[in-house]
């Protein structure tokens, strides 16, 4: 019986194996991607392409919806808006950041304690929100291309969740089983994608020249609604924030900079070749973009009316045209491309989602251990791909108002960092300008979530779900060694080797005051009277001062200093009882003595000292202590003696 009971138990323990056997790095720093083999900047457009560009699947189509006959004058404003405002925006980002962090890390350089963790954590909200939705929206495009195409069987119209979960579940198997950008297979789909795309935007084109009535109602229809260019522009800024989709691309094109090649004398902390390349990569996307969203607005608009947009155009707007004026076996090649991009673009969010984790919550201590393992988190995407596509129904249109909620947000903090770093940096024109932009996406943010309040319904989940996982998940890491590494200076180290000489090491814990010499002498009287320290003894104090208890991990910097012939130890940390702890085992480790610590009793209620600790980095420090050495060396015989005295 009992070997059956552990032949059961193998299966378990396998898939328990096979779940958590690959993992993410976790990096220092937000650089997730750094090292990666790096590529010329036109490669990496590509790349940033297959997400970027691979809207055009649907953004003619939900425009025309939007605004109707006014979709080509509205999609000017947000191509005027993506040259003049996202272009340089982001050649301001790409130089802040050089190695990929973006505009969430500069708000996180910029926003420092809990509220610059919590802002983070909130925009890490919208950021899953964007890529899920990126997801589930790409897939359901790809349906629509799918069951709209003359050679689907019929009942796939029936179908379109069904074939949706179909794809997320193969998306999720890709990456269960392992997935890696391949950039020269990126650059292959888009290059054919963009070829396509252009080979539709020409025939279109021909068939306005051709068939001049079909520009004629069209302008008509324009100017019988709207009647002036006043009313025109101002009916576009309502309409603007339905159209946000199309400034998709800037925030994933900075996520690429590691992968862009620089030149070979770069600086690490500034590599000035890889921010020029960046800046090209920006540049020629953009371009690229503005010039596709122009022609693909004006020439769907004007050769589909209204009534074939609500019939089935609307998610395949650029495909009906392929199929109507190049022939259905043209119109196939471009429903394959068009599918082929989508899904790429669903696997780079998905990557995207999967660098979360590492690239931010480790360092702030707020990440299970599970949070590392890539399977469990494409299990945990993917079911929640599903539900949303189920919620939506697998509705293209329906969807773009949360997308576009989940771009604009990264939009606002991307033009709200810019414009605060522009402003510390003492530049007046440029901080007006951002200023401005970010007012403009305050204001499309604001009007998106009162028209369309399903995106930032979803974005609450993900906000709500990560705060809470990550509170949870301090609290449990909360007695971990906590310190990268610990560095002495030489006043330091002569005082460790003199105690190290002459016996075992004492060290006294104290929290400054005034630093005077009366006040060690003082402490040092207490402490041998309530510890038993023998009169003989020599000690030295140790202090920890609490500089960012937000932080999670530091480099302890011990520095020595001499005061009234008192011997004291002094450093910074985001935390007390752990880098005590490690303190100690450094000690432990260098001079192969055990060192003493000696701590006053601490009086007050525990649980406000549990506060205390857990946002504050300070409390009942010698409990918290010795509870974090005795997780980091199981051994007593090896452990650092705490003591602890009181009257």
């Amino acid at each position: 019986m009992v070997e059956s009971s552990v032949a059961k138990g193998r299966p378990g323990r396998r898939l328990l194996r096979w779940l958590l056997e690959e993992r993410i790095e976790e990096v220092q720093g937000p650089e997730a991607r750094e090292g990666e083999e790096q590529h010329a900047w036109w490669q990496v457009v590509c790349l940033t392409g297959v997400d970027y560009f691979s809207t055009l699947g649907y953004i003619p189509g939900i425009a025309a919806l939007a605004a109707g006959s006014l979709s080509p004058i509205a999609t000017l404003l947000i191509v005027a808006l993506t040259l003049f405002g996202m272009l340089p925006m982001y050649r301001v980002v790409a130089r802040e950041s050089p190695n990929g962090q973006g505009s969430i890390a500069m708000l996180e350089r910029l926003l420092s304690f809990w509220g610059g963790k919590l802002f983070v954590l909130c925009l890490l909200g919208f950021v899953a929100t964007s890529w899920i939705i990126t997801i589930t929206l790409s897939a359901s495009d790809a349906t629509a291309h799918i069951v709209e195409n003359p050679f689907a069987p019929g009942f796939f119209r029936e179908q379109e969740v069904a074939i949706t979960i179909f794809l997320l579940a193969i998306l999720g198997a890709v990456f269960l089983k392992g997935f890696k950008e391949a950039i020269g297979v990126a650059v292959a789909i888009v290059g054919v994608y963009l070829l396509a795309n252009l080979v539709v935007v020409g025939a279109g084109f021909y068939e306005i020249f051709a068939h001049p009535h079909s520009f004629v109602g069209w302008r008509d229809a324009l100017l019988s609604n709207y009647g002036n260019p006043l009313t025109m522009v101002g009916v576009s800024l309502l309409v603007f924030p339905q159209l946000a989709l199309g400034l998709s691309g800037f925030e994933t094109g900075v996520s690429m900079m590691p992968l862009v090649r620089g030149d070979e004398d770069d600086e690490p902390q500034q590599p000035a070749g890889r921010i020029r390349n960046t800046r090209k990569m920006l540049f020629v996307a953009a371009l690229i973009m503005s010039c596709y969203l122009l022609t693909t607005s004006f020439v769907t608009s004007v050769l589909i009316s209204a009534q074939e947009f609500k019939q089935g155009a609307s998610d395949r707007a650029l495909a009906y045209l392929a199929h109507e004026y190049l022939g259905n076996t043209f119109g196939t090649i471009y429903d394959l491309s068009t599918i082929t991009i989508l899904w790429f673009a669903g696997a780079s969010a998905m990557a995207g989602l999967l660098n979360i984790v590492p690239r931010y919550l480790p360092r702030y201590g707020m990440s299970p251990e599970w949070g590392r393992a890539v399977r469990p988190l494409v299990l945990v995407y993917t079911a929640i791909s599903m539900i949303v596509t189920i919620i939506f129904a697998a509705n293209v249109t329906e969807q773009a108002g949360a997308y576009a909620t989940g771009v604009l947000a990264m939009m606002t903090s991307a033009a709200f960092a810019v414009a605060l770093t522009t402003w510390r940096n003492g530049r007046r024109l440029g901080t007006v300008l951002f200023g401005l932009i970010t007012v403009v996406f305050v204001y499309a943010l604001a009007s998106n979530v009162y028209e369309r309040p399903d995106g930032i319904t979803i974005a609450f989940f993900f906000i709500g779900a990560i705060i809470i996982i990550s509170l949870v998940s301090r609290v449990q890491r909360s007695t971990e060694l906590r310190q990268e590494r610990i560095d002495v200076d030489e006043t330091a180290q002569r005082f460790i080797e003199e105690a190290a000489q002459r016996g075992e090491i004492h060290l006294v814990a104290h929290r400054r005051r005034n630093g005077t010499k009366e006040e060690y002498a003082r402490k040092e009287r207490e402490q041998r009277e309530d510890n038993h320290i023998p009169p003989g003894e020599p000690i030295l104090f140790l202090e920890v001062q609490v500089e960012d208890a937000s932080e999670f991990m530091d480099v302890l910097e011990v520095r020595g200093v001499e005061v009234g012939g008192h011997q004291v130890l002094r450093s910074v940390s985001s935390v007390v009882p752990n880098a005590i702890a490690a303190f100690l085992l450094y000690l432990r480790d260098t001079t192969g003595k055990t060192p003493h610590c000696y701590f006053g009793w601490t009086e007050g209620n525990p649980i406000i000292y549990l506060i205390r600790y857990i946002l504050f980095g300070e409390g009942d420090t010698a409990p918290v202590t010795h509870e974090v050495l005795r997780e980091a060396e199981p051994n007593p015989e090896k452990r650092p003696a705490i003591h602890v005295g009181g009257r």
